[in-house]
């Protein structure tokens, strides 16, 4: 209810919320924002990062979004001034685009904000709102509806509501604000909130046909989530000491580097001609090589070896690595390359990620830290298709320490995604006969020929 007495116009404050929070300290039993879209916080970036730093003490310790869109910081500054559910908790309505629901990869700060929410359970619907509501913009806009009062039977669900056909068109359009949300829709909206029922109905009209359509899904919390992990494969390398690999040796900035010299005058002339020598020295002993291919590492390191020891050249570790990077390529009936205890190493153009859906239940790791489900996953999708394929172990999640990263992400479309199967064949070619015979009449037209009959 308003006040009359105008009183509620102190508890105005002036300034940006996110680096001047003038409602510091002060908790409400509701909360309702729509925030700008897409607008970088770079205002306010450095109160921003300082208050992240301070962690738990601070607004936005879960994560900080991209500098270029600010509104997960709005929803973060709403939580910050949710009551504590021992006295009661609060309800928090934001109205935001598409962008804070997917955007940002696992371990980003829009996933860490997402896994906040969704790990704490304070998300209790997302509520999709029809596109042209807005006078500045027709893009899609959802509700985020957060709490954290749920009710017994919400705990650990979320509850997504399709209101994209929720609307009439307006008499008069009001810049891109051409559709709103008559009472009786908006009730309708608010019922199925309230009802809280997975695989609710609506009809609705689309093309002139009416159709019952899918409304509301329900989820456990989980399901948005998962984890990233880190897929390798070993690098197999033949060498060849040909003319055409030798002559790539000329590119690699090891070899390069033995002619160059940071000394001035006199001592850097010198050591630029000792490095020219040097150059000199391999071209001479690697065509001294056979140009036999060879598909072991190992072996080749030993040919190259014995020749410079034989040589009585010592080669410096920079222009081995570009010697052996020269004359290698890339060979899968190669053998795998080994470091110095035996471990196959990765091939970084082989390197590949996958997602992992999260259990949704209890999910032990193994001896590596690889949880059960990615275990389970990689032996199932993976390993059948690269037998010699293996899971990174050292790319960890930060928080639970466990292999692979944790993400989040709402793909909100895809629940409530309609096949509509294509148009006849026949209807299609008919189509484009008809937009070829009027190309035809119009090219007629101009060049004052005459058209071919149908």
């Amino acid at each position: 209810m308003k006040d009359p007495t105008g009183r509620d116009a102190d508890r105005i404050a002036y300034g940006s919320v996110l680096s001047n929070d003038r409602h510091s300290g002060q908790t409400f039993d509701y909360l309702i924002a729509n925030p700008p879209y897409g607008k970088d916080w770079k205002r306010d970036e450095d109160a921003v990062r300082a208050e992240h730093e301070r962690g738990a003490a601070g607004r936005f310790a879960p994560g900080l979004p991209r500098i270029s869109d600010g509104q997960l910081l709005f929803l973060l500054h709403m939580l910050a001034h949710a009551k504590d559910p021992k006295d009661g908790g609060s309800r928090i309505a934001i109205i935001m685009n598409g962008s804070p629901l997917f955007t940002g990869d696992a371990g980003s700060g829009e996933s860490e904000i997402r896994r906040h929410i969704l790990e704490h359970d304070l998300l209790e619907a997302l509520i999709a709102l029809p596109e042209q509501l807005f006078y500045n913009t027709g893009i899609a806009t959802y509700v985020w509806v957060v709490t954290n009062r749920k009710a017994a039977a919400r705990k650990g669900k979320v509850q997504l509501i399709d209101a994209t056909s929720f609307w009439v068109p307006m008499r008069k359009s009001l810049g891109d604000k051409r559709r709103e949300i008559p009472p009786e829709k908006a009730q309708d909206i608010v019922r199925l909130l309230t009802d809280f029922k997975d695989g609710e109905t609506r009809r609705i009209t689309k093309d002139g046909r009416e159709e019952g359509v899918v409304v509301s899904r329900i989820f456990p919390t989980t399901h948005f989530g998962f984890r990233k992990i880190t897929v390798e494969r070993p690098l197999r390398l033949n060498f060849q000491a040909s003319a055409e690999r030798i002559a790539r040796l000329e590119e690699e900035k090891g070899f390069q580097a033995l002619a160059q010299s940071k000394k001035k005058g006199a001592a850097g002339a010198k050591e630029q001609a000792q490095g020219r020598a040097l150059q000199e020295a391999i071209r001479k002993l690697l065509r001294g090589l056979p140009d036999t291919l060879v598909t072991d590492r190992d072996e080749f390191e030993r040919l190259l070896d014995a020749a410079a020891t034989k040589a009585g050249l010592k080669l410096p570790a920079p222009a081995r690595k570009a010697i052996l990077a020269a004359l290698a390529e890339r060979d899968v009936t190669a053998a795998i390359c080994r470091d110095k205890d035996g471990n196959p190493e990765p091939d970084p153009e082989l390197r590949d990620t996958e997602t992992v859906p999260l259990a949704a239940g209890d999910d032990p790791a193994d001896a590596e830290g690889v949880p059960a489900s990615v275990r389970a996953f990689f032996e199932r999708e993976v390993k059948p298709h690269v037998p010699d394929a293996w899971i990174d172990t050292t790319k960890r999640d930060p928080r639970d320490g466990r292999v692979g990263l944790v993400g989040y992400e709402i793909n909100f479309n895809r629940y409530f995604y309609r096949y509509t199967p294509p148009r006849p064949l026949e209807e299609i070619e008919a189509d484009i006969r008809a937009i070829e015979a009027d190309i035809v009449r119009m090219l007629a037209e101009v060049t004052g020929a005459t058209a071919p009959r149908d």
